[in-house]
């Protein structure tokens, strides 16, 4: 059975609601227990996607609060608590249990408490006499947010920044790898599998594919460990493969402009764990007001329609909404008695109750088709005039030929820096330019700053990219000797960032648009021998003993789990659903990032890392939306 990541992950959930009883097959407990639920900020960003309201009240839940609220005490019910394990929690619960606000406390860590915070916890509810109301105490794995059946993200925030920093300390970093690991490891142990691990040598991808590596082996040397009932899958071919990326990869795409409806409705109107707040009526007013829809897997024209083009979605809603009101006329003519006069019988009577039953029956699903019609043109509406009024249309278009060509006509790249578009979409067609044309005349360089100042667009993102390719053309043009101080020079000044941001310019987009992590992806799950594209790629076997590099282990894979370090978007998703259906090879992909980031949103880590190095200008600031 393929991996569900989004179903596994709602089972524990709904586990940890039912005190961690196990839970039957309609995915509640055999004795209902009603309760409270008390959550942090994070773990709410954990439910958020997975579990709605009426989702609680059937795992028996009648209240929830925040963990930082002040509440009323509510005696005889138990509470659960769903937290990060972090002091701050911890002398909370203390609290709560020393001023009896419930009688029975089940504790759910999102990960695995650290001792020190444990013994703190005992120590705290012991002193003030509170230990008996504490029941449960539980280490969930939970760690990590869940937005499609195969999308999650670590919500590690800026960790770009945080890893390119060119003043973070090696124990900076460390705490950065240390924290990807155990969020992966949760992962792993919500989906109950033991990958073999892929990844480039050197950079962050290394670091925590071998810091993994270590923490699964560690593990797996408890007897009852949380792998253990998957450990008969010892086969290779039954086990997946986790490709780890850096995003230094494939910059490119985490700037560029898309014009598929996913992609499009989260750069452009900030897509947030699924949901997505609108202006109800373009005119505002009074009228108008703001909506909020869910867009995830129960909405069966997102699922359906998320990777097509915005004219093909455009399309898409006209043919559904005349779908819909051919069948409300079918369901009326039917309804609508006419037997032209003819002498009315005993079987038309029974005929037409069998459609007025057919026609009622058929009225929720007609009510809801309707709905998610009205919803989409909303969506689109709004969309539509976000992209007239910045030409995002010519944009996505430019930058792709850009990218296909590996160069621009400076009147061209000129005329869009100069006309319509927000600030932060001519810094990135900017840095699209740069990172597309292998070697740009300084005087081109020059006139698109220019460009940008009179435009007043901080360069920051921009002076820190030229900075990072001009380091890689000298990189590829020094010899031996001198490439050897110039990296020494390069480590110490840009931390990891020294992976060619330009490598492999002219294969980033083929002619199918397959990007070059979906091409690597694809390579490493075949397991070909000899080649090029993988052969340096470490093998990781948590399973196997440390000395084995068998052949086994490269495969071919029939699931993988691709995972970006430094921010991930729905481009990527989307490349990689698309590779998973294609009908020669029937795969399964899951894909994960350290943050789901709009163009917009990286672009401004781009920029904080200039300013980092003290380059550009930072006069003016870059607007961000908020990463999901």
């Amino acid at each position: 059975m393929a991996l569900n990541l989004r179903q596994r992950h709602t089972e524990c959930i709904a586990r940890m609601l039912n005190l961690n009883q196990p839970i039957n097959a309609n995915g509640t407990a055999n004795e209902e227990v009603y309760k409270i639920l008390i959550y942090d900020k994070f773990c709410q960003d954990i439910l958020s996607p997975l579990i709605h309201v009426k989702d609680l009240r059937k795992h028996g839940v009648t209240l929830y609060f925040l963990i930082d609220k002040n509440r009323k005490p509510v005696s005889d019910v138990p509470a659960v608590y769903f937290v990060k394990p972090s002091q701050q929690n911890i002398e909370r619960i203390i609290s709560d249990a020393s001023n009896s606000v419930y009688d029975y406390f089940h504790l759910n860590f999102s990960s695995s408490i650290p001792r020190p915070l444990l013994e703190d916890l005992a120590s705290g509810t012991l002193n003030s006499d509170s230990i008996q109301r504490i029941s449960k105490v539980h280490d969930q794995y939970l760690e990590f947010v869940t937005l499609d059946d195969n999308l999650f993200t670590l919500a590690d925030k800026s960790c770009y920044v945080r890893l390119n920093d060119p003043r973070a300390t090696d124990r900076e970093i460390e705490e950065i790898i240390e924290k990807l690991v155990s969020g992966l490891f949760c992962v792993l142990a919500t989906l109950g599998v033991v990958p073999i691990i892929r990844c480039p040598r050197g950079g962050p991808a290394e670091m925590v594919a071998s810091l993994l590596d270590q923490r699964l082996r560690d593990h797996l040397l408890v007897k009852n460990n949380l792998f253990s009932e998957s450990g008969n899958f010892t086969s290779s071919f039954q086990r997946p493969v986790l490709c780890l990326f850096d995003r230094n990869l494939e910059l490119s795409v985490a700037i560029q402009h898309d014009f598929r409806y996913r992609p499009l409705v989260h750069d452009v109107l900030g897509l947030r764990l699924n949901r997505l707040t609108i202006q109800g009526d373009k005119g505002g007013g009074a009228g108008g007001g703001m909506k909020s829809y869910e867009l995830d897997r129960v909405d069966p024209f997102w699922v359906a329609n998320g990777n097509l083009e915005f004219p093909e979605v455009a399309v898409e809603i006209e043919t559904q909404l005349n779908k819909y009101k051919k069948d409300v006329e079918e369901v009326n003519r039917r309804t609508g008695g006419g037997n032209d006069g003819a002498e009315f019988d005993g079987t038309d009577l029974i005929g037409n109750t069998k459609h007025l039953m057919n026609a009622v029956n058929s009225l929720p699903e007609l009510t809801e088709r309707k709905q998610t019609i009205d919803k989409h043109t909303n969506i689109a509406t709004v969309l539509l005039g976000e992209i007239k009024e910045r030409s995002l249309d010519s944009y996505a278009k430019k930058e792709y030929e850009m990218m296909v060509r590996g160069g621009i006509d400076r009147a061209e790249l000129l005329s869009v820096l100069k006309g319509k578009g927000s600030k932060t979409d001519k810094l990135r067609f900017a840095i699209m330019f740069l990172i597309s044309t292998e070697t740009i005349p300084q005087i081109e360089v020059e006139m698109v700053e220019s460009a940008l100042r009179e435009a007043e667009v901080d360069t920051c993102a921009f002076q820190y990219v030229k900075k990072i390719k001009s380091l890689n053309v000298s990189l590829a043009s020094a010899n031996a000797a001198s490439r050897s101080n110039i990296v020494d020079w390069a480590e110490k000044l840009y931390g990891q960032s020294i992976s060619a941001v330009t490598a492999g310019v002219k294969n980033l987009l083929s002619s199918d648009r397959q990007l070059a992590m979906a091409t690597t992806v694809e390579a490493l799950m075949e397991g070909k021998p000899n080649n090029p594209e993988i052969e340096s790629y470490l093998v990781l076997d948590p399973r196997a003993p440390k000395s084995t590099t068998s052949g086994q282990m490269k495969g071919p894979f029939k699931e993988a789990i691709v995972f970006m370090i430094g921010g991930g978007n729905y481009v990527e998703y989307g490349s990689l659903q698309e590779l998973a259906r294609t009908p020669s090879s029937a795969k399964h992909i899951i894909y994960g990032t350290t943050e789901i980031l709009t163009g917009a949103d990286f672009v401004h880590q781009l920029a904080a890392l200039g300013q980092k190095m003290g380059l550009g200008s930072s006069s003016s600031s870059i607007p961000s939306s908020a990463p999901a």
